[in-house]
């Protein structure tokens, strides 16, 4: 292509500091180096995780750097690849990936874990292998959020960090995949490993949520019990799959673990926290049956410890956490894709609002007030 080995100047939504609303500017972005893949982002989502590291880092937050642009779920094509990059080229629709997998390291092999661990120091401050990013500003480096930052024009990820997806693929729909969708999704099948009839309650019904209720129906679950403050979200998930939903406000000062006890003579098999709430995840654990009931913290928060009673676990129950639902993306979510063209996966019913770069912050504050 004519951008090939060359600087190419773009729209990007930055960060400048923590608190702040994001500014729209030009960025330069730099071509990708060995192992690396330059992208021309197409579509982009918002997340709560990029709400949450902008507004609500708390004293015990990981520090990440500023300037920073924000966003890693998101759909596009190559642009132009590195030295040494066999797995894509230019033209190949992608979703890049805020978490790699590079195929060749231990847990790469466990059939346990997803978590590859390649690069992931650096992704973690922003920047490449090499400790820089791949974008400035007037000669001022712009962090990459999660090594990713999809709500810029371009960006430039890792090879073992983008997954290849077929061609025919909507990118305005499957992007919903590099994140939110197959997160809440893969916690109910993959880490929750929810079993047919089962009873399960879904905390928090934004898009992971959301997912968490379809991956909880795929299942089997016989009872999904939809668990939200805002009655507005009822109707979706009745529609991806919940049984019933309750409004924890209906029933103080009753809490929603005794409500739901209630309910269900004892407990759930399986609670799913997609709140990113740390007193929400302690009340999901308490609502699970003691013996065996499982607890799957999804939804994600560094800003304050969650508190458990010790005797909440000798009883038996399991609390446990996911990251990316369990998925190992570059194999995993090309197979999503698939399963959304094959009509096994729904994705459309997630999109609330379509919006310019130029109105990202319209989007977080609609993501903020739940109206999405």
């Amino acid at each position: 292509m004519s951008t090939k080995d060359k600087v190419i100047t773009c729209k990007a939504a930055v960060a400048w500091e923590p608190g702040t609303a994001l500014t729209i500017e030009d960025v330069e972005v730099d071509p990708p180096q060995a192992h690396e893949v330059r992208i021309k982002m197409l579509y982009s989502g918002v997340c709560h995780t990029d709400w949450a590291y902008l507004y609500e880092a708390g004293p015990s937050s990981l520090e990440r750097p500023y300037p920073v642009v924000l966003g890693h779920e998101g759909a596009g094509e190559v642009e132009s690849v590195g030295a040494e990059v066999t797995n894509v080229r230019p033209g190949d629709k992608v979703i890049p990936l805020f978490l790699p997998q590079c195929g060749e390291c231990k847990r790469c092999y466990s059939p346990k874990t997803n978590q590859c661990r390649k690069n992931w120091c650096t992704t973690q401050m922003g920047v490449m292998a090499d400790g820089t990013s791949r974008l400035c500003k007037k000669g001022q480096q712009v962090y990459q959020f999660m090594g990713v930052c999809t709500l810029s024009q371009y960006t430039v990820v890792a090879d073992t960090s983008l997954a290849k997806i077929r061609s025919d693929a909507p990118l305005d729909r499957v992007c919903l995949l590099g994140c939110g969708v197959a997160t809440g999704y893969g916690a109910a099948l993959n880490t929750a490993q929810v079993e047919k009839g089962s009873t399960c309650a879904v905390f928090g019904l934004g898009a992971v949520g959301l997912a968490a209720v379809m991956g909880c129906r795929a299942a089997g679950a016989s009872r999904i019990i939809a668990v939200d403050i805002n009655p507005n979200k009822f109707t979706k998930a009745l529609e991806l799959g919940a049984t019933e939903c309750i409004n924890p406000q209906d029933h103080k000062p009753q809490s929603i673990q005794e409500v739901l006890k209630e309910m269900t003579q004892g407990g759930v098999d399986y609670a799913l926290e997609c709140v990113g709430n740390a007193t929400v995840m302690s009340d999901a654990l308490e609502s699970t049956i003691d013996a065996w009931g499982v607890c799957v913290v999804v939804g994600w928060t560094d800003s304050e410890p969650i508190r458990v009673d010790v005797d909440q676990l000798l009883m038996g129950r399991t609390l446990k956490g996911t990251y990316f639902g369990g998925w190992k993306g570059v194999s995993s979510v090309p197979a999503l894709v698939d399963q959304y063209m094959k009509k096994e996966l729904k994705l459309d019913e997630f999109i609330t609002h379509r919006l310019s770069l130029n109105e990202v912050n319209t989007a977080l504050q609609l993501l903020n007030t739940g109206e999405r």
